[in-house]
């Protein structure tokens, strides 16, 4: 939000007793300006919706502080639980949700579309940050007649209050999925993802029948707030580290104060296929301190052999101070498709014991002390 003291920017605001800001870069439906220390820097030409006060200019304020502001989010309630929701709807009686946009994250260049997804499921579906939703896509299963679809899981991409900070909706990062037959080169609808597919072609107000939330390996540990955090994501796997980095940077939550270090790796094919880099490049400029951003795209970068750079050659070249960290306690999590595992693995195999170390001692101990975090389909 610190951007408004910077650049222009396009908002709508209805101008009268309710000044509160409906859009920005981050898609904000409500901010909190009363505990903040507010001075007048810049102003805007803001379209009001009634005639009178059409001509009206609305003065933006700045905040008066290091760190960028925070959103304002609730209910506040979604924080008392000691325990994770798990599977309140289950496959044979799911809920119908709303889907209210459907956005695609890449540019012209990125091989495939990848979609974000905003579903609104009224506060019915609650979850933490880091689970999974289950998507029945309608029609009927050809494998079985007569019956839906089985169960397609997909990782939250964002935060427990949902991308309108209100805890109605959740977001899903989801790639479509398409088939291209070796022979011709063509692509082969028969043959196309029917979940991904469903959910890409989506319209507002569509309903979608949703499961779960599943799963407690990707929870972020909160217990300590100054914790270390490596995430490594290659494609749509940023998607729980999207609600990690928005927890941390962007909502103001009175329980979680995060002041330690996430340090994200993100490895897409080029700079077109980047999710979400608007975002994590803004908490590196606000947060220089406790936010590191690296990117491995394997089409326009080297590695140090010359190959293509992958999210492994990243790690490799960081090893020492990931070492280091994971020494002190870090945490860290992996999230994609599952052969991205081997080459990181072997990367981490050959760092440790060029170190001196044995790999699977080590992995062994950070299975142990619940550092080692791992989600991949």
């Amino acid at each position: 939000m610190a951007h408004l003291a910077l650049s222009q920017v396009a908002v709508a605001v209805p101008v009268g007793s309710d000044l509160s800001l409906r859009r920005s870069a981050f898609k904000v439906s409500n901010l909190n300006f009363q505990d903040k220390s507010w001075a007048p820097v810049l102003t805007f030409n803001l379209k009001a919706n009634n005639s009178r006060s059409r001509s009206r200019r609305v003065t933006c304020m700045s905040v008066q502080q290091t760190s960028a502001p925070k959103v304002t989010v609730s209910p506040l309630e979604l924080e008392d639980a000691n325990e994770p929701p798990l599977n309140i709807y289950k496959p044979k009686e799911p809920y119908t949700a709303t889907i209210v946009s459907v956005e695609r994250l890449v540019g012209p260049k990125a091989p495939g579309e990848t979609c974000h997804i905003v579903i609104d499921h009224g506060g019915n579906v609650p979850y933490w940050e880091g689970q999974s939703y289950g998507v029945i896509p309608p029609g009927e299963n050809p494998k079985k007649p007569g019956s839906p679809h089985n169960v397609r899981l997909y990782s939250i991409a964002s935060t427990r209050y949902g991308d309108n900070f209100d805890g109605k909706t959740a977001s899903l990062c989801v790639r479509r999925a398409v088939y291209y037959d070796p022979d011709t080169g063509k692509e082969d609808p028969s043959k196309q993802g029917v979940c991904s597919n469903f959910l890409c072609n989506s319209k507002p107000g569509d309903k979608i029948k949703i499961t779960g939330p599943s799963g407690k390996i990707m929870l972020l540990p909160e217990d300590d707030p100054n914790a270390t955090h490596i995430m490594i994501a290659t494609g749509t796997g940023v998607a729980p580290f999207r609600g990690y980095l928005r927890r941390m940077f962007m909502e103001s939550v009175p329980k979680f104060k995060f002041g330690g270090l996430a340090w994200l790796f993100l490895g897409v094919a080029n700079t077109d296929s980047l999710l979400y880099d608007d975002e994590f490049t803004k908490y590196l400029k606000d947060y220089p301190d406790n936010f590191r951003y690296d990117k491995a795209l394997s089409r326009e970068q080297k590695n140090r052999s010359g190959g293509k750079m992958y999210v492994q050659d990243k790690i490799e070249e960081y090893s020492d101070e990931i070492f280091k960290l994971l020494d002190n306690g870090a945490h860290i999590y992996f999230c994609g498709l599952k052969g991205m595992m081997p080459g990181i693995q072997d990367t981490l195999k050959k760092v440790a014991e060029q170190r001196g170390e044995n790999w699977e001692e080590k992995l062994s101990q950070l299975k142990k002390n619940k550092q080692w975090h791992v989600e991949v389909y």
